[in-house]
């Protein structure tokens, strides 16, 4: 008598089974497929995030944005499961530090919450507590203005958005920047957002950053949903940094705090939200040539104004005159009164016309870091 296994072999001989196999497989493939079609842009299954080696500090992923529409964004994000397990409370964090330092630690951290969150107390306890966060773990740097102006020398790549997409420009207003200091000062003198655990990384839920799938979402406060790395570098063990007590300046804090702007030798007598608004007349300084032909005019510009209203104001202010350069700054800190500017100054230009008859040219350059223009050939050369 032969075993089951004898009988079956004629049949696999044959080439019948094998081509049951080959249809049970197609069957399988062809649903799979139409599963992943059935759900749309940014809904492919995701692989559940890898923890990246314990003995390896992870490299921080750059925020670069998927291109999927707003409403699709918001379906993939939802699908991303909430992780609900070994959720950990922040530490209280003091900063060490005293002085000057301290304090523009407190304009660093409240710049964050104010840009970031907007006017709202909840909101802005939620970023500075990714800010603090980032700055005791070893991935980011130890200091709290370089954790939030990480990448901001890049128009893009920066971590939080507000310090390369020309936001800065904008000034709120003295009360909404006194509280977000408060809050930022609670947060430096040991409060804590506990909603937000141990999160470094967070976006608002109508965009899909690249790095969404490798990290484990763990909380959401309005439309902004909070991520940490999975395995160790998301545990208490790795927030044990030490955070430098003396944070420097940064220049792009110099129109909006009094010790940034001092601490780089800027005039402070403009840095502060109750300096006189840039609305009307621009603030005009002009150099003739020694033939009286050539004239550059430097001008603070309304920062609240469209973009294209600079050209006007610059053929307004040029004139007749058959040679004209005309350069405009937003931050009135950094517009210089001569052409002997710092790299610093030439940087932070928002604007620029020059106008040659006599060479049969004219251009107008835009800072697009500042103001996003359609066309490159706009944009100014960095």
């Amino acid at each position: 008598m032969r075993s089951d296994a004898t009988e079956a072999l004629p049949l696999w001989r044959d080439g019948t089974g094998w081509l049951f196999v080959l249809i049970a497989v197609a069957a399988i493939v062809a649903v799979l497929h139409a599963s992943d079609n059935q759900r749309g842009p940014g809904q492919l299954a995701r692989p559940h995030p890898v923890a990246p080696p314990p003995d390896v500090v992870p490299e921080v992923p750059a925020m670069e944005l998927a291109p999927i529409a707003e409403e699709d964004a918001r379906a993939a994000n939802a699908r991303i499961p909430f992780v609900t397990t070994g959720l950990v409370a922040p530490a209280p964090f003091r900063y060490s530090g005293n002085g000057d330092g301290r304090a523009r630690a407190r304009d660093c951290l409240a710049a964050a919450m104010l840009y970031e969150a907007g006017d709202d107390a909840r909101g802005q306890q939620a970023v500075g507590q990714v800010v603090i966060n980032r700055a005791r773990h070893p991935a980011f740097p130890k200091s709290i203005c370089g954790v939030v102006f990480q990448g901001s020398e890049r128009t893009t790549g920066c971590q939080f958005t507000f310090t390369c997409d020309g936001a800065l420009s904008r000034r709120n207003s003295a009360a909404a920047w006194a509280r977000a200091q408060a809050n930022a000062e609670a947060m430096l003198s040991g409060a804590t957002y506990a909603p937000v655990g141990l999160a470094t990384h967070y976006h608002t839920d109508w965009v899909r950053p690249y790095w969404s799938d490798s990290f484990e979402k763990i909380a959401i406060d309005g439309t902004h949903l909070f991520f940490r790395w999975p395995g160790f570098w998301g545990t208490p063990g790795a927030f044990r940094g030490v955070v430098s007590g003396n944070d420097g300046a940064v220049a792009k804090l110099a129109a909006l705090s009094p010790l940034h702007a001092a601490a780089l030798g800027l005039p402070s007598g403009l840095a502060s939200n109750d300096a006189p608004a840039e609305v009307g007349e621009p603030r005009v300084a002009t150099r003739s040539g020694a033939n009286g032909d050539r004239d550059t005019i430097y001008v603070q510009l309304d920062r609240s104004a469209t973009a294209e209203s600079f050209v006007t104001t610059a053929l307004r202010l040029c004139d007749e005159r058959p040679y004209c350069k005309f350069m405009g700054w937003t931050n009135p800190m950094l517009k210089p009164e001569s052409d002997a500017m710092s790299d610093m100054q030439r940087n932070a230009m928002s604007f620029s016309y020059l106008r040659d008859d006599k060479a049969g040219f004219e251009k107008a350059l835009w800072n697009c870091s500042e103001y996003k223009r359609d066309d490159a050939r706009q944009c100014m050369k960095r």
